[in-house]
């Protein structure tokens, strides 16, 4: 399993995430640029995390170098600034396990929640998602949220690009800012995988300001919900689709029985901590 933490300026906020981090395989941390000590302090909490630099600018772009440089058999996409709860992850390897391609978090569903969200953007959120699931034919809840899981064997359904340079005016590649939920989720819908939603806690930022913008995304998530419609079909998918789909079970089953091997690890050890305590 590999964990991405795409990440810009968020020093203060790591010990929380990382330290909340539950046993994975691998977490990558993809920095943009940070002029804190976030890659430092990332290094110093978690010595064995993989820390690559982004190529261009945007959240986007962030996940798409990660995932890239991913190793895991699953990918999970969390924020930096405790927003999105590491203790959460094992709900969405249990939907994937389960039999879901793509686990997406939701704060709309039963038991779900969020301190952060303002009404604008409930609001907001709440029409593009009934607006996609007209278009698309999904029952999405909740459209903009980051927090997903997914089998790395779709990853090519989703045609992110992490190779081509920074444009020379600094502008924005489509898919480089916060519209990059919205896109993989259009075509997670387009290429017909099998959707889970998990719920999902969204807390406050701990510190620092938020990048988003309501007005200025929120209008880049209708243009890519546009340029995503009609549902035009995706070259090779059908040969794509059948290769993941044979590639994810196996995956699954190595998935599983290495959370088992885990799972009985911890209670030898929580036994043994016990019987220590009882001698």
């Amino acid at each position: 399993m590999s964990v991405i933490v795409p990440a810009l300026n968020e020093a203060r906020n790591l010990p929380h995430v990382l330290g909340a981090m539950p046993q994975v395989d691998e977490v990558i941390l993809v920095d943009g640029g940070s002029v804190d000590d976030t890659v430092e302090t990332a290094r110093r909490l978690m010595p064995g995390i993989r820390v690559i630099q982004q190529g261009r600018r945007g959240k986007g772009n962030a996940l798409a170098c990660g995932f890239a440089a991913a190793k895991g058999d699953i990918i999970v996409m969390i924020d930096a600034d405790g927003s999105t709860d590491p203790r959460e992850i094992p709900r969405f390897v249990e939907a994937l396990r389960r039999g879901a391609d793509f686990a997406k978090g939701s704060r709309f569903v039963a038991s779900g929640g969020s301190a952060d969200i303002t009404g604008i953007r409930r609001l907001g959120n709440k029409a593009l998602s009934l607006f996609v699931n007209v278009l698309f034919r999904t029952r999405y809840s909740d459209l903009c949220y980051g927090y997903n899981a997914f089998w790395t064997a779709h990853l090519p359904i989703f045609g992110l690009d992490h190779t081509t340079p920074r444009p020379a005016n600094g502008e924005r590649l489509w898919g480089d800012g916060f519209e990059i939920e919205t896109l993989l989720n259009l075509r997670v819908a387009r290429a017909g995988l099998r959707v889970e939603e998990v719920a999902s806690y969204e807390h406050e930022r701990i510190h620092g300001v938020s990048n988003l913008n309501a007005l200025t995304d929120g209008l880049r998530v209708l243009r890519t919900i546009m340029r995503e419609w009609p549902r035009k079909p995706i070259p090779h998918l059908a040969v794509e689709m059948a290769a993941a789909s044979a590639t994810v079970a196996g995956r699954r089953h190595r998935v599983t029985a290495s959370m088992r091997i885990r799972g009985t690890a911890a209670g030898r050890k929580h036994a043994r901590a016990g019987a220590r305590g009882l001698s």
